[in-house]
């Protein structure tokens, strides 16, 4: 039995998988998922689980180099922006119109799916390299 770290089994599984430049999406419950990409449905009530204890969960066994946004998190999710902001201070953000941060979605290796019912709760987060 795995002790620390992410102990969902197919989570630890996709974090073990990427190379560098793969994408994840951490979304929030609204955000649709593209055919052909995997999703882990991680929500139990709205809510739960949060998008920022997902995200704090990943980061603790994902190197990230990126972080790409929707535009939109700007006026109509200042909390998670600001999360975000503070967290990954040693990364490129980048934003994208709604539209496109869907499109750019499809070529995920996978959509984790969290609770979270607030506006563009979602972000697309690039594995780096850390050597």
């Amino acid at each position: 039995m795995k002790k620390q770290g992410i102990i969902n089994s197919h989570i630890s599984k996709v974090l073990a998988d990427l190379g560098h430049t793969d994408q994840i999406v951490i979304a929030d419950i609204g955000l649709p998922v593209p055919e052909g990409v995997h999703k882990i449905d991680l929500s139990i009530k709205l809510g739960t689980p949060s998008f920022i204890e997902v995200v704090e969960a990943i980061t603790e066994d994902m190197e990230i180099e990126k972080i790409i946004l929707a535009e939109e998190i700007k006026s109509e999710n200042v909390e998670a922006l600001h999360f975000i902001e503070e967290k990954f201070t040693n990364q490129s953000v980048e934003y994208h119109s709604h539209e496109q941060f869907k499109k750019l979605t499809q070529d995920a290796k996978v959509i984790i799916r969290t609770g979270e019912a607030k506006p563009y709760a979602n972000c697309i987060l690039q594995s780096g390299v850390y050597f």
